[in-house]
């Protein structure tokens, strides 16, 4: 992802590029098949796993590339769904667009969904953190239905996302004692990230 490299990745390569930069990721293996997908879940040593359609479009979930796999069986059985017919969401069209790779993530337990990014701020022609207590759910809803749930910080591109920054954001969001700090760091690693990288030339579609 530089000026030379523009193009669009995966789930699976933007969670490669946060684990370079130290931001948690849960682990995940790349598979092709049913029975490769049946191998992932064992390797993971999960009770939980997610299969996950690698496209180039939001929405997966609600067209069903998204499914939950307790054992190695259904995650097969996950897999075999998703791979045997073309992936249709919002953002592909009646037709949809045919699944290749799939991500077999490894689960976990779910108390509150936040959600952050990045995005340049072509009014001011800077770098932009976004986050929202409001996550798990389309963040332009959000900002249509509740602005004031989202915060927006300008960041120097120069200079990166500065602590105090970054900690007015974490108690913005509700962190508390520890949970501030570990914040803290994600936010300066996806900035970092986003800064050195020169995301904003790229697509990135996490979700």
């Amino acid at each position: 992802i530089t000026k030379e490299l523009d193009m669009k990745i995966h789930e699976y390569q933007a969670r490669d590029l946060l684990k370079q930069y130290g931001v948690p990721v849960p682990g995940g293996i790349v598979v092709e098949s049913t029975a490769e997908a049946a191998k992932a879940f064992e390797q993971l040593n999960s009770s939980l796993a997610v299969v996950k359609a690698q496209v180039y479009a939001g929405g997966r979930g609600k067209g069903g590339g998204v499914k939950l796999a307790k054992s190695a069986d259904e995650a097969k059985q996950a897999a075999e769904a998703i791979l045997s017919k073309p992936l249709i969401t919002p953002q592909t069209g009646a037709a949809g667009v045919k699944v290749n790779k799939l991500l077999v993530a490894e689960g976990v337990d779910i108390d509150k969904e936040f959600y952050l990014g990045m995005a340049v701020d072509r009014a001011r022609g800077g770098p932009v953190l976004i986050a929202s207590s409001e996550g798990g759910v389309e963040i332009e809803q959000v900002a249509h239905d509740n602005p004031d749930a989202i915060l927006r910080i300008p960041i120097d591109a120069a200079a990166g996302l500065q602590g105090y920054q970054a900690r007015m954001v974490a108690f913005g969001l509700g962190f508390k004692g520890k949970q501030v700090n570990q914040a803290v760091k994600a936010m300066q690693s996806l900035a970092k990230l986003f800064i050195e990288l020169d995301a904003s030339l790229a697509e990135i579609n996490p979700l």
